[in-house]
């Protein structure tokens, strides 16, 4: 048996997860291409077990599941906070060289004042 359709399938998802974080701006939308790439890893795992009748690749999807899960609490903390700080979660707004000094000091800015500044809102256009 030739299991070429979930393995097709399998490549179309970590594909369109590839595109997906390396296209988008939205960190939501990026952790969700992380997770279609994630699963696509469990077709493949599952997919492989069915062909050689083992159970390890089963085991590892599993593992790759309770990962994931970790991975989208984490990452939906990450988000929160970083709405929580800049009123956008445009990753391209993030500075990743800041100097701890200029931190912001954890209170939102209100919207109307960001919109005022000319800066992008949640879904990444200007205001």
């Amino acid at each position: 048996m030739r299991p070429v359709i979930p393995l097709v399938t399998a490549a179309l998802l970590f594909g369109l997860g590839a595109y997906g974080v390396l296209r988008r701006r939205n960190a939501v939308l990026v952790l969700m291409s992380v997770e279609l790439m994630l699963n696509a890893v469990n077709l493949i795992l599952v997919t492989g077990d069915t062909m050689r009748e083992r159970v390890t690749g089963q085991v590892f999807a599993l593992f790759v599941i309770v990962i994931a899960a970790a991975e989208v609490g984490v990452g939906l903390a990450l988000v929160l906070r970083l709405f929580r700080l800049r009123q956008d979660i445009n990753t391209d707004q993030v500075a990743l060289d800041e100097p701890r000094g200029d931190a912001p000091s954890g209170e939102p800015v209100p919207a109307e004042a960001r919109a005022a500044a000319g800066a992008p809102t949640l879904d990444g256009e200007q205001g």
